[in-house]
């Protein structure tokens, strides 16, 4: 590990977080990776560490960043994953970004990040819940595919008691991101699959807003809501989005806030998150083109204009106070988020 990351070498380091500094390594045969770096008396320990090896060991899925390897020995503990060029879906999505993602990239990492979640909840065995789901545990190869990272604070799903019988939820004490938190787990300690898909919906407002979860006291869910019902929707849309067929925009926004409602009950499953967004996907523009998996791998970056009339202005759920002039091209007019 010291070799592939020249003696861990600050310029080597490409993120930090609670658990200690992430290298860029190259390995003897070439494989490019991220190393996570345990720092002394970080505030992860040994179970953590041994969580996400033997969580991950098994697990494989496009949508789910693979476990390379790990080293446990002289005092070090060392966690090797493949390596992601681009980056996390939080760097995308600051005022910092360089090349702001248009929406049909935020739409296909949406996606992507839901089709790897259902496959914790649903195909692992046993079940997963992840239970860190955030924009910075979403990270972004070099084809911007996304891939959900960071399982150290992921919790096996219940096993069937004696009689067969499968509990609902886990007891458990409260881990996760303020901003990202199910309110029903918070307040009753209780862990299930719709944990998940709060913070995942939490996830789907960032990409539409460009919004943090939590800022100058304010907080993501309660904000949109609110412009939500107000009808002024397209207000709190990022700007720097470029533009965008209106209807998807607003039936992706209705699917984040059914993901965020505050009882457990009314969210939907992962898999109606996946299959709604997957009917957003084919009512995009040029929806044809986008039936085969090589264009989506592919479509890179680029940000995407709505045909001069049918789409947008079909549906023009726009704000009171934009004159109906600003329509005529069929765009919506960018609004500067608050």
């Amino acid at each position: 590990m010291a070799m592939a990351t020249n003696n861990f070498n600050s310029s080597a380091q490409v993120g930090q977080g609670g658990y200690g500094k992430v290298y860029k390594g190259i390995l003897a045969d070439g494989t490019v990776v991220a190393i996570k770096r345990a720092q002394e008396g970080s505030l992860q320990g040994e179970k953590e560490f041994l969580t996400e090896i033997e969580l991950l060991s098994p697990l494989h899925h496009r949508n789910l960043v693979s476990l390379v390897g790990y080293c446990d020995e002289e005092g070090e503990q060392m966690l090797v994953y493949e390596f992601m060029s681009n980056g996390t879906l939080r760097d995308h999505l600051s005022v910092r970004s360089k090349e702001p993602l248009g929406f049909e990239m935020r739409l296909r990492i949406a996606l992507g990040s839901a089709k790897g979640i259902l496959y914790l909840h649903t195909e692992a065995n046993p079940p997963i819940f992840h239970r860190d789901i955030k924009a910075s545990n979403i990270l972004l190869d070099s084809k911007f595919i996304a891939k959900v990272a960071d399982f150290g604070l992921s919790r096996l799903a219940p096993v069937p008691d004696l009689e067969g019988a499968v509990p609902a939820h886990i007891s458990t004490v409260v881990k996760g991101t303020p901003g990202y938190l199910d309110p029903e787990y918070f307040l009753t300690h209780k862990l299930t699959d719709k944990s998940d898909v709060y913070s995942l919906g939490v996830v789907f407002l960032e990409l539409l807003t460009g919004m943090q979860p939590i800022s100058h006291g304010k907080n993501i869910v309660r904000e949109v809501n609110i412009s939500f019902q107000s009808g002024m929707i397209f207000s709190v849309i990022d700007g720097r989005m470029g533009s965008y067929p209106s209807e998807c925009v607003e039936k992706f926004l209705s699917l984040a806030l059914k993901c965020c409602q505050d009882e457990t009950d009314a969210r939907p499953s992962m898999a109606e998150v996946v299959r709604e967004l997957e009917n957003i996907w084919f009512m995009m523009p040029e929806s044809d083109s986008r039936t085969t998996e090589s264009v989506m791998s592919n479509s890179g970056g680029k940000v995407m204009t709505p045909p001069s009339s049918s789409n947008a202005v079909k549906h023009p759920y726009v704000s009171s106070d934009v004159s109906g002039s600003d329509l005529v091209s069929g765009v919506v007019p960018t609004i500067t988020p608050r």
